[in-house]
């Protein structure tokens, strides 16, 4: 697991190092020994009363197509069962990034400008030692060794040795002695641009299991600073989408109560 934290961190300096001017993190971890479970088919979605902060606003809509949740300071979660009907899950999660991109149109273009390169602070020790340092606008990673320390808007890791602690958005991995207590097998993609960031992860296989978030400290016309969704469904489908949107974008607990909903669904 520190391997993959540090390696994590790491690219983030080597990025800033070749003149990449946003800072862009690409990983991949694959340290989930029991294997993800098998997701279920279903034909109407499952939509309790409440679930954590989340609580259901109306009915469910005919055929069990999709139910509403309400959260707190304004939160909005949807809740979709989407049938592929011949389409690739790729066409459909595109189709769904656009979707909740168009509600911070800012970010988006934000995060398609080059501000100026981070700064790198290289390590004046010749110790063999795995070392770096990247500062920027909302941006703040320190690697020493088997230590690191990353923060960036929507994700914070903290290693020490063979603990370790990763959130990003509605993914939670937390180790302790080299042993993973819950783990996701994912990629990993962030971008960020100052107060802006852009994070993808998705499992390999023919299973769908794909996070997306879209962060902002500035609002959209709506007030939005947040917007994303949580994706899971067996290969051919159909998937499971939460769609969320939040005004205060440091609440992760809306994204891990929508990630529930969409588990009680199909499972993990």
């Amino acid at each position: 697991m520190r391997h993959v934290l540090l390696y994590l961190a790491l690219s983030v300096s080597l990025a800033a190092c070749e003149g990449d001017n946003s800072v862009r993190i690409t990983t991949t971890s694959s340290n989930d020994d029991q294997g993800a479970g098998v997701l279920k088919v279903i034909d109407a979605l499952q939509c309790p009363d409440s679930l954590g902060v989340l609580t259901r606003k109306g009915l469910v809509a005919a055929g069990g197509t999709s139910c509403v949740y309400g959260g707190p300071k304004g939160a909005d979660v949807v809740l979709h069962l989407v049938k592929l009907d011949g389409r690739s899950v790729d066409d459909v999660l595109r189709d769904f990034e656009t979707r909740v991109s168009a509600d911070l149109p800012q970010t988006t273009a934000k995060l398609a400008t080059r501000p100026n390169a981070p700064k790198i602070e290289p390590s004046e020790t010749t110790e063999p030692t795995e070392t770096a340092s990247v500062q920027a606008p909302g941006v703040d990673i320190q690697a020493r060794g088997d230590n690191a320390s990353v923060r960036l808007p929507g994700l914070r890791i903290e290693t020490q040795g063979d603990n370790a602690s990763v959130r990003i958005g509605g993914i939670n991995i937390q180790a302790k002695d080299g042993q993973n207590t819950r783990t996701e097998t994912s990629s990993v993609s962030i971008d960020t641009n100052d107060n802006s960031t852009r994070v993808r992860t998705r499992a390999p296989g023919a299973a769908t299991r794909m996070t997306y978030i879209l962060a902002d400290d500035q609002p959209g016309d709506a007030g939005w600073r947040q917007v994303g969704f949580e994706a899971r469904g067996p290969g051919g489908g159909p998937i499971v989408v939460a769609v969320v949107r939040s005004k205060d974008r440091q609440n992760g607990q809306i994204f891990d109560d929508a990630k529930d909903l969409v588990a009680l669904n199909v499972g993990r």
